[in-house]
């Protein structure tokens, strides 16, 4: 067992929130994982201590079965306003690899941004790499990198175009601005755009949907799925489906969902098993 996992033990206690100093973690709601960024000080700006926090409460969220959808939010008026400035100055960054945001968009569960406040930059980036990204009208999004002098990191040049569509990609790379949450729901960079506020409420709810209706082995099987398909020909991607239909048919789950229609009860599916 990684370090990470000894040190987040305490996941399994539904009565508090686990407090690293600069991210807490929520378990109060079962079923259900919050990965709150707690530096508002700075707009809940991304440190390599954070870094650390973040990943390590990924991995014990991604083996506990008891967590079937992960919440990422910020504490306070931030999401996450980017890189803090010394991680920009490049003086505390590693100069190894370092983990990506990218793990996310393949992470086995569902993964929701409630996005409360600013997510600029790198915090744009942590938005986008999640499954389905809920946020307030009035929070200001955009990827800051060329006004910085930087590039376009932890992926975000591949998922922006796949979200929003060349044209608005370009627009928001190139220029650096920044959108409201209005304007983010208009051109498809947000699934949905609520009243201030309301942004961790709606995740939540939507993760109760999520959590009463659907399959965790089917949700980690369409992550793959939405992934592989990007390089894959409309054929490729059918002839995928055609192999894992068969094994999908004859699975417990579906007769659990077939006889729980019948029977008029929610279904009762199997928590994804530990790696």
């Amino acid at each position: 067992m990684s370090t990470h996992l000894l040190k987040y033990d305490c996941f399994r206690d539904y009565r508090r929130p686990m407090d690293t100093g600069d991210l807490v973690v929520d378990r109060s709601e079962a079923g259900i994982a919050q990965l709150i960024l707690h530096r508002p000080h700075q707009l809940n700006a991304w440190t390599l201590s954070l870094e650390g926090a973040f990943f390590g409460a990924l991995d014990a969220a991604r083996v506990d079965p008891d967590v079937r959808v992960v919440v990422i939010t910020g504490h306070g008026r931030g999401f996450c306003a980017g890189a803090s400035r010394d991680m920009l100055g490049g003086a505390s960054r590693p100069q190894g690899p370092r983990r990506q945001l990218r793990e996310l968009a393949e992470y086995p569960k569902p993964v929701i941004a409630a996005i409360n406040g600013p997510a600029i930059g790198l915090g744009l980036a942590l938005a986008l790499a999640c499954d389905i990204r809920i946020c307030s009208r009035e929070a200001t999004l955009g990827t800051a990198f060329a006004t910085l002098g930087l590039v376009a990191e932890h992926a975000s040049a591949w998922l922006l175009p796949r979200i929003v569509g060349r044209a608005h990609a370009t627009d928001l790379l190139l220029s650096g601005r920044t959108v409201t949450g209005t304007e983010a729901e208009s051109i498809g960079l947000v699934n949905r755009a609520v009243e201030p506020g309301s942004a961790l409420p709606e995740a939540l709810a939507y993760a109760r949907v999520l959590i009463a209706t659907g399959a965790p082995r089917s949700w980690a099987t369409i992550k793959q799925q939405l992934v592989a398909a990007e390089s894959m020909s409309l054929a490729e991607a059918n002839d995928q489906s055609i192999a894992l239909m068969g094994p999908a048919l004859a699975s417990e789950d579906h007769r659990e969902a077939l006889a729980a229609w019948r029977e008029g009860r929610p279904p009762q599916f199997r928590p994804l098993p530990r790696p």
